[in-house]
C-alpha cells in the first residue's frame, strides 16, 4: 500500500489513477495512455504525475517532458514545482530545477543532436532555418537547377518545402504525397526527388538544418541500435502531451526510445487531433495502447472543469458521429439552464453585426472583450466581421496569422546573428548583403563563393575586394561582423543594432515602430544564456503575434479575440461565437475530399465549441453575395447548415433567427425559384482576391 498523498487529495479518482499509475512497488511500469477530453484539467494531471514520480525517488534528471511548446514546457516544470513543494518543503526546488529535459521534441532533439553530433557525422556549431529561410533556400536551388524557368508551371518554393516537410514528417513516399495531396504536381515527381536531393546537400555544405531535419536526424540516430540504447537509457521516464499532434516521425522516435514502452507515458485527445496538415496523424493515438505486448493502459479523463453541461452535450453529440474514437462523454457539475445557441442570420454582414450587438451586451453585463472570442475555419472568414469591429471602434486581436520572427526587419537582424554563428549559412548571408547598397544578387554570389571555399570564412571576408557601388557601408558591414565575432552576449544585440538601424530608416517608412521591436527582441534575448541558446529557442518557439489586420492595442486594456480554431485549440474563453457553420466552411470545401478528411473537419468544431465556458453561439448565414462568379452577374447564393449538426441534435441547441424578421425569407426565396445552391467555400476563397 502507498502511504497517504494529500497533495494528490484535490484530484478526482481518473485524474488520481492517472498520477498513480506504476509508481507503486519496484520494477518497470507499463506504458500508458491518458485520454484527456477537453477541459479535463489534463495539465494539472500531467504535472501532478511527474511530482509524483519525484516525489517517490524518481531522479528529475532521468526525466524526458516534451510538450508542444517551449512555454508549455517552462510552465509545466512550475506547477512541478508548485506539487512537490508541498511535500518535500524547499527541496522541491532543488529537484525540479534539475528536471532539464523539459522541451518541445524539436528542442530535445536539437539538443541531443549536439550531444551526439560528433557520432553521427554533424558539425555541432549548426544553425536552423526557419520555415521562410528553408522556403529562400529551396528557391535558390529550384534556380540552380532551372525548374522556375520550365514551360509549364512548377511548383513555387513555398509548395516544394510543404511537399519535402510532408514526405519526412509522414514518412511517406513522395509519389503517394503528390497524389494524396498535391495532384496538380504528379508530373514533377522525379524533378521534385531531384530539387530535394540538391536541398539536402546545400544544407549539409552550409552546416544548417530545417525543423525537419531536427525530427528526421534524431529518428536516424535512433536506428543505430547502440546509439538508441544509449539515449534511450538516459531517461527512466518519457512523457509526452499532447499526443494526438505528432507524426509518424514522432511517433517512430519515441517507439525507438521506449520500445517495449516501460517508462512511457503519453496524454492527448484523439477528438481533438485537427493538424493533418502539418502530418500529425490521429492513427499515432488511436493505435498507441495496441503497440505494445500487453497492451498499454488506458485512462479516460472525461470530467469537465470548463464547460456548462448544456454545452458539453452539445459538443458530446457532434463528436458521437464520429467514425472511429476512444468512447468518453464529458460530464460537469457547472449546470445552466440555456442550452447552446445555432443562430439563423441573413447573411455575412448579419452575422457581423449580430455578433458585435452580442459581445456589447456581454460588456455590459461584466463580461471583458478579451473573455470573448469569435473562431473561424479559415482565417479569410473574418473580413466581413473586422470591418463591422473597426467601424464600431471595437479594438481586437486576431490570431492564426503573421508571427512576430516573420517581420522583415526582425529576420534581418536575426540573420546577422545568425551569419556570425555560422558563416556558411548562405541564406543569411545573401539576406545580409542585399541590406547594403549597390550589392545585387551577382555581387552577394560571388562574396559567398569567396567565404565558401575559405577555412576561415569570416577572415575571408574582411579580405574581399568591396563591390564598387557599396562604398562605406560595406566598410561598416565588415567592422560589425568583425566586432560581433567576438563580442558578448548579450551585448551582440545591441552592436547589430547600431549597425541595421541606418538601414532600418534607408528601408522602412515606419523605421520608429520597427525600433521598437528590435529593443523588444533586445529584451527577449536577455534571458537566454548564450546566442547560440536564444538562435536555436527562439527559432524552434517564436513567439506569438497578431495578424497584419489589428495588432496588440496599445491604447486599450480590453480587447476582442479574433482567431482561427487551429490558432485556438488549448484556449478557453467565457463567451464563444463561430463564424459560418455551413457547409463549404465547415467542413471546408477543400477538406471534404476523403473519409479521413470529413472526420477532422468534424473535430475542427467540436473543438471550436468546446472552447466556451458560459456561452456558446454557432452562426449560420442563409446566403453570402457572389460578384461577378456568374454569367447572371452579381447575385445572392444560399448555404445549408453544417452536416455535422444533423436534424437528430437539433434538440440539443436553442434556434434562434437574427433579426426576427428574417424568419422564413429562406424559404420564401426558394419557393419563388431565385437564387441557386452553390460551392459557398470556393465563394469564400474569392472574397479578397
Amino acid at each position: 500500500m502507498q502511504p497517504a498523498a494529500p497533495y494528490l487529495d484535490s484530484l478526482n479518482p481518473e485524474q488520481r489513477r492517472a498520477v498513480e499509475h506504476g509508481t507503486a512497488g519496484p520494477g518497470p511500469f507499463a506504458p500508458l495512455l491518458v485520454i484527456a477530453g477537453a477541459g479535463s484539467g489534463k495539465t494539472n494531471t500531467l504535472a501532478h504525475r511527474v511530482a509524483h514520480l519525484i516525489v517517490n525517488g524518481a531522479d528529475p534528471r532521468r526525466i524526458l517532458l516534451m510538450t508542444f511548446s517551449r512555454r508549455a514546457a517552462s510552465e509545466m516544470t512550475r506547477r512541478v514545482e508548485r506539487i512537490a513543494r508541498k511535500v518535500m518543503g524547499d527541496n522541491a526546488g532543488v529537484l525540479t530545477d534539475a528536471l532539464t529535459w523539459s522541451g518541445t521534441f524539436h528542442g530535445i532533439g536539437a539538443r541531443l543532436l549536439r550531444d551526439y553530433s560528433d557520432q553521427i557525422g554533424l558539425d555541432p556549431q549548426f544553425t536552423i532555418h526557419d520555415r521562410e529561410d528553408s522556403a529562400d533556400l529551396m528557391n535558390l536551388i529550384r534556380h540552380e537547377k532551372g525548374f522556375s524557368k520550365t514551360e509549364s508551371r512548377f511548383p513555387t518554393k513555398g509548395t516544394c518545402l510543404s511537399i519535402y516537410s510532408r514526405c519526412v514528417n509522414a514518412e511517406t513516399a513522395i509519389e503517394q504525397v503528390l497524389g494524396a495531396s498535391y495532384p496538380w504536381c504528379s508530373g514533377w515527381a522525379t524533378e521534385l526527388k531531384e530539387l530535394f536531393a540538391a536541398y539536402v546537400e546545400a544544407k549539409q555544405k552550409q552546416n544548417v538544418l530545417d525543423y525537419d531535419d531536427l525530427l528526421l536526424y534524431w529518428a536516424q540516430t535512433m536506428s543505430d541500435p547502440a546509439l538508441a540504447d544509449d539515449i534511450g537509457g538516459r531517461f527512466d521516464h518519457v512523457l509526452v502531451d499532447e499526443y494526438q499532434d505528432t507524426n509518424r516521425l514522432q511517433s517512430s522516435i519515441l517507439l525507438a526510445l521506449k520500445p517495449g514502452g516501460h517508462g512511457l507515458t503519453v496524454v492527448g485527445d484523439d477528438a481533438q487531433s485537427i493538424y493533418s496538415f502539418r502530418a500529425a496523424t490521429v492513427r499515432n493515438i488511436l493505435d498507441f495502447p495496441t503497440q505494445f505486448s500487453p497492451p498499454a493502459s488506458v485512462i479516460t479523463l472525461d470530467r469537465n472543469y470548463r464547460s456548462t453541461q448544456t454545452i458539453l452535450a452539445a459538443a458530446n453529440g457532434v463528436i458521437d458521429l464520429a467514425k472511429e474514437r476512444f468512447t468518453k462523454n464529458l460530464w460537469t457539475e457547472r449546470a445552466s439552464g440555456s442550452r447552446p445557441q445555432l443562430v439563423t442570420v441573413r447573411d455575412e454582414a448579419d452575422q457581423a453585426r449580430f455578433i458585435v450587438e452580442r459581445i456589447l451586451e456581454n460588456r455590459e453585463s461584466g463580461t471583458l472583450l478579451k473573455e470573448q472570442a469569435v473562431l473561424f475555419r479559415t482565417s479569410s472568414h473574418s473580413g466581413p466581421l473586422e470591418v463591422e469591429l473597426t467601424r464600431r471602434n471595437i479594438p481586437f486581436v486576431k490570431f492564426g496569422g503573421l508571427k512576430f520572427l516573420d517581420a522583415a526587419h526582425i529576420k534581418d537582424m536575426l540573420a546577422l546573428l545568425r551569419f556570425i554563428e555560422n558563416p556558411r549559412d548562405r541564406v543569411a548571408g545573401f539576406r545580409l548583403l542585399h541590406l547594403l547598397p549597390g550589392v545585387g544578387p551577382a555581387s552577394a554570389q560571388r562574396v559567398l563563393d569567396h567565404m565558401a571555399e575559405a577555412a576561415d570564412p569570416i577572415a575571408a571576408l574582411s579580405s574581399i575586394l568591396a563591390p564598387p557601388r557599396a562604398g562605406d557601408d560595406w566598410k561598416a558591414f565588415i567592422q560589425a561582423v568583425g566586432e560581433l565575432r567576438y563580442s558578448e552576449w548579450p551585448s551582440d544585440l545591441e552592436r547589430a543594432r547600431l549597425w541595421y538601424e541606418p538601414h532600418l530608416d534607408r528601408i522602412h517608412e515606419d523605421a520608429e515602430t520597427r525600433r521598437a521591436d528590435l529593443i523588444q527582441l533586445e529584451q527577449i534575448a536577455s534571458g537566454y544564456s548564450s546566442r547560440e541558446k536564444f538562435l536555436t529557442e527562439l527559432t524552434l518557439d517564436p513567439p506569438d503575434a497578431t495578424s497584419d489586420q489589428a495588432g496588440v492595442p496599445l491604447l486599450d486594456e480590453d480587447y476582442l479575440i479574433l482567431s482561427t480554431i487551429h490558432s485556438a485549440k488549448g484556449q478557453e474563453w467565457k463567451s464563444v461565437f463561430v463564424l459560418n457553420v455551413v457547409d463549404g466552411c465547415i467542413p471546408s470545401d477543400l477538406g471534404a475530399g476523403t473519409s479521413a478528411e470529413i472526420e477532422e473537419e468534424r473535430r475542427l468544431l467540436y473543438v471550436s465549441m468546446t472552447r466556451a465556458k458560459d456561452d456558446l453561439h454557432l452562426v449560420v448565414p442563409q446566403r453570402f453575395f457572389t460578384h461577378g462568379q456568374h454569367a447572371q452577374g452579381d447575385r445572392h447564393v444560399y448555404a445549408s447548415r453544417t452536416r455535422f449538426i444533423p436534424d437528430r441534435l437539433l434538440g440539443l441547441f436553442e434556434k434562434t433567427t437574427w433579426p426576427l424578421a428574417i424568419a422564413g425569407t429562406a424559404a420564401a426565396a426558394r419557393a419563388t425559384g431565385q437564387g441557386a445552391r452553390i460551392d459557398v467555400g470556393a465563394r469564400m476563397r474569392g472574397m479578397w482576391r
